[in-house]
């Protein structure tokens, strides 16, 4: 494994993006002067910003260096799609301690670069600094779209249908699986130290001895993901739905408000409806919900339509189109009509499958919620 410190700052990004062609012909220079360079003329630039931060939006007990660079370049990506833009460029920002190689770094662009290619986007520049505090990542994606184009969360009117892609709750549920077996592992090496401080405390060289053979078991914990992979997939390696939005624009469907779900279909849902000054009703039968999320939620004894509605990072495209696009729609694979807007008046309703009513509340993740 190679340092960072031998290669520099400057011979780390020659490293990583030495080989970086630039694809988009709005991309006229990339990586190697103090600036990119873009030109977008007669479009709309479209620009995101995400931060992730160890121990906050990942933990990498649990996710490798290129799933990371997958994810973190996938969940802005999804951003520019959810204004119904394409995007283009990428910006890389990290900050990482002195227990990252170079060897990781090389790990991470390639799961940005895989996540990048799928949507023939350009890798332009960003920064690299040092860290006290674990790793952060700043990805900065920038897109385009015709004025005409462009979907805002505030368009959404009275009779619009309300439509997600996908499923939902199963990115929630492969976090619960992920978050239970580190838990499991990190007892076993509990237990594990608790024996070898008893048995020094006994000064019970036998015992050690017994215990140091043991210690690499310990270590080699296989958790059990078995048939729990499309879960996990979700949680860990997300995907940006712009075929979705390549479906609607082949219908010649433009949606009225648009939004990713990130923070929970309630949450996201209570967005439109704020910024669009409206009510809606959702129908909890008509929530698309996969069967590895049904038993999953069965087996952590979890209501099932509330991780539908608020369990987040599903990175499905939430929208409201007109009720005349009610039969395009229809004939989309991957797209559920789940409810309706209404009047603000009327409220944000849930109506369940016994024909109760609930008010929706933004219980989706908050990542500056204070922690009591």
């Amino acid at each position: 494994m190679t340092d960072i410190s031998k290669l520099g700052e400057f011979g780390l990004i020659h490293r990583l993006t030495k080989d970086i062609e630039p694809k988009n012909t709005s991309t006229k220079y990339g990586v190697g002067d103090d600036c990119a360079v873009l030109h977008y003329p007669q479009k709309e630039v479209l620009v995101t910003s995400d931060m992730l931060m160890e121990g906050i939006h990942f933990d990498l007990t649990y996710i490798d260096m290129r799933t990371l660079g997958y994810k973190s370049a996938m969940v802005n990506i999804s951003d520019i799609f959810a204004m119904n833009g394409t995007p283009h460029q990428i910006l890389v920002s990290i900050a990482l301690g002195k227990r990252f190689k170079v060897e990781d770094l090389d790990e991470f662009y390639a799961g940005l670069r895989e996540a990048c290619a799928k949507w023939d986007i350009d890798v332009v520049g960003g920064d690299t600094t040092s860290s006290r505090t674990g790793l952060a990542i700043s990805i900065t994606c920038i897109g385009e779209a015709a004025s005409e184009d462009v979907v805002y969360r505030n368009g959404a009117k009275e009779t619009d249908l309300i439509c997600v892609s996908g499923d939902l709750g199963a990115s929630y549920m492969g976090l619960q699986i992920l978050e239970r077996e580190k838990a499991v592992y990190y007892s076993q090496i509990e237990e594990y130290n608790k024996k070898v401080r008893d048995a020094q405390a006994a000064n019970d060289e036998a015992k050690l001895a017994a215990l140091r053979a043991q210690r690499q078991t310990v270590e080699d914990f296989q958790p059990d993901f078995a048939g729990k992979e499309y879960l996990l997939d979700r949680q860990l390696k997300p995907e940006a739905r712009g075929d979705i939005v390549d479906e609607l624009r082949k219908a010649n469907i433009k949606p009225t408000a648009m939004i990713d779900i990130s923070d929970g279909l309630s949450s996201e849902l209570l967005h439109i409806c704020n910024q669009s000054h409206c009510g809606c009703r959702v129908y909890e039968k008509e929530i698309p919900i996969d069967y590895q999320t049904a038993v999953a939620a069965e087996q952590f004894n979890m209501n099932l339509t509330t991780c539908a509605l608020n369990g987040g990072e599903d990175y499905e495209l939430l929208f409201t189109v007109p009720i005349g696009d009610h039969e395009k729609i229809k004939n989309i694979k991957g797209i559920r009509q789940i409810g309706y807007i209404t009047k603000e008046s009327l409220g944000c309703m849930l109506s369940t499958r016994d024909d109760n009513e609930f008010q929706l509340e933004a219980q989706g993740w908050n990542p500056i919620r204070d922690e009591k």
